[in-house]
């Protein structure tokens, strides 16, 4: 069962976003500058259960964000406080913008009505990158966030979705970190205090019945 709060009191189609954090060929794709996280992705089920997300978001009118982290070959505006940024700076693979690094990775499919945010800086998809100010011109009032990792952009972005006003929906089996024991420690521990954690089968069937009573002209549950 979803803990913190009842997913059908939360899931309006209309007042829900869909937010896939860094799920970019470069990151969680076969020629990934970071494999470890990259097969922890795939071997759990997390990349397919996001691109299932995104697939019933389509379906049922939900507004998808993929949030993709890149830099450009000079590395102008990059970070370089922390050693994160600057072991980035070494990898073999760069996430550099317009290469095939920063596309978002299959089996996810970006639908024309999706938004793409791109970040140059920091760690958080959601601060300082504009998501804020298109949550609030979408009427968002949750925010689900899938993707990678969840050793640092995951809760970022969860963080930053509560401390903006936002309710946060985290798929437990749609986010993945590296390793696999630290991703539940990190959802047990920490994510279920602030956020709603369920699974991807919860959250498409909430967003399924919503769907389905807002076609009948019905109230929300």
């Amino acid at each position: 069962m979803p803990s913190y709060e009842r997913l059908d009191d939360l899931l309006d189609p209309v007042s829900t976003v869909l937010l896939t954090v860094e799920c970019q060929q470069g990151v969680v794709g076969p020629d990934s500058a970071l494999p470890e996280l990259a097969r922890a992705a795939r071997s759990s089920g997390a990349l397919h259960n996001v691109a299932r997300l995104v697939a019933a978001a389509h379906e049922t009118g939900v507004q998808v964000i993929h949030a993709v982290a890149e830099r450009r070959p000079d590395g102008r505006g990059a970070s370089r406080n922390a050693r994160l940024f600057r072991a980035a700076e070494r990898l073999p693979v760069q996430q550099l913008s317009g290469s095939t690094a920063v596309r978002v990775a299959p089996p996810i499919e970006v639908a024309e009505e999706d938004f793409v945010v791109r970040r140059l800086h920091g760690l958080s998809p959601v601060h300082g990158t504009g998501v804020d100010a298109l949550l609030r011109n979408l009427g968002c009032r949750t925010l689900v966030v899938t993707g990678v990792s969840a050793n640092v952009a995951v809760p970022n972005a969860v963080f930053d979705a509560v401390n903006l006003g936002y309710t946060a929906v985290v798929p437990s089996d749609a986010v993945a970190g590296v390793p696999a024991e630290y991703t539940r420690a990190m959802l047990r521990n920490t994510l279920a205090l602030v956020a709603t954690v369920a699974t991807t089968d919860e959250v498409i069937g909430c967003l399924g019945r919503a769907h389905a009573r807002r076609r009948a002209g019905l109230r929300p549950a």
